[in-house]
């Protein structure tokens, strides 16, 4: 049978394990790992919505470049005038 380690917080380089924690610190401590989660996840899409936005605000301006690009070629007078 494998031994599990028993789950622990460290304040201030002290080790506190669970079994030691009252109810309330338990509590508290699942506040805090849960809310390290939603953090890293939170951090992780913002990093997709980073790249995503990058590569939109990209092909817009391209898009407007092009646009100006053709509007310019067609305000040209010809070479036969």
């Amino acid at each position: 049978m494998e031994d599990q380690k028993e789950n622990a917080v460290f304040i201030d380089g002290e080790e506190i394990k669970e079994s030691e924690m009252t109810d309330q610190q338990k509590y508290f401590a699942s506040q805090v790992q849960d809310l390290r989660n939603k953090k890293a996840r939170v951090e992780f899409e913002l990093d997709q919505i980073t790249a995503s936005l990058d590569v939109f605000q990209k092909a817009l301006i391209r898009s407007t470049k092009e646009i100006a690009d053709k509007v310019l070629d067609t305000d040209k007078p010809s070479k036969e005038e």
